[in-house]
């Protein structure tokens, strides 16, 4: 289908429209695009902008990452369908390796998605030997690599299911996430989460990265110490209160 490219609706057309040929090449689920439309309602609410604490969780999120000794992104289809570039990007910047880990697992799918990712340019893509499980966790999001989420001190979560990240949190890991909702278990979970569109995410901890390269680590920590969650949270959904009040 073409679209037009002054459609007011462009960009979430196109992403739609990736999410539906990924379905058809066996990378992304049906229920994957429920759960994107859910995304999407919650980007309507932000104005669809990085707002300021998008921001600041992203420059938490940069600090964790660069301060990790094992930092590892954990990639579904959805995100892997949709951002792709924004994941070779980052993992290029920590530098840290990318592991696919589904709920709807299969080895048919996983691998499909690590030829994906690496047809876009990631190297050395994890979750074909996913032999390890994560304690406590019943799905098949429990399976993952050794080498990877298994022996990981920092997660980045994209696009997570709550479950997980409590069970990662529970392993001792400090875990990061991107997710549009402030209210999921998830965001209320991980220890710094982006209130932000997947891609605009990326980009901006991909930018803190850059800029905190040629900083002291001394300062990374105090980034983290000053971070608080909570606080970050409802900021989150202050900016979506101001944003509908303006309308």
């Amino acid at each position: 289908m073409h679209i037009p490219s002054d459609h007011p609706r462009h960009r979430s057309l196109k992403t739609r429209q990736m999410l539906e040929e990924g379905v058809r090449n066996g990378l992304v689920t049906p229920t994957g695009m429920i759960a994107h439309g859910r995304g999407e309602a919650f980007d309507y609410l932000l104005g669809e902008r990085t707002t300021e604490a998008a921001r600041e969780a992203a420059r938490a999120a940069a600090a964790h990452l660069l301060l990790a000794s094992h930092p590892v992104i954990s990639t579904n289809g959805n995100s892997s369908v949709l951002a792709p570039e924004g994941l070779k990007v980052l993992s290029e910047a920590v530098p840290c390796q990318v592991e696919v880990n589904l709920f709807h697992h299969s080895e048919d799918r996983v691998k499909r998605l690590v030829e994906h990712l690496q047809g876009k340019g990631l190297k050395d893509v994890l979750g074909t030997n996913a032999r390890e499980s994560i304690p406590s966790l019943t799905s098949n999001r429990a399976l993952c690599e050794r080498d990877g989420i298994f022996t990981a001190d920092v997660v980045l979560v994209l696009l997570e299911d709550g479950d997980r990240t409590q069970a990662l949190r529970d392993m001792g890991k400090t875990v990061l996430s991107v997710d549009l909702n402030p209210l999921s278990r998830t965001a209320r979970t991980a220890h710094v989460n982006v209130v932000d569109e997947l891609s605009r995410a990326l980009d901006v901890i991909v930018e803190y990265i850059e800029e905190l390269k040629t900083c002291p680590e001394s300062d990374f920590h105090k980034i983290i110490e000053i971070y608080d969650s909570e606080t970050n949270l409802k900021n989150a959904m202050n900016a979506m209160s101001k944003h509908l009040q303006s309308q």
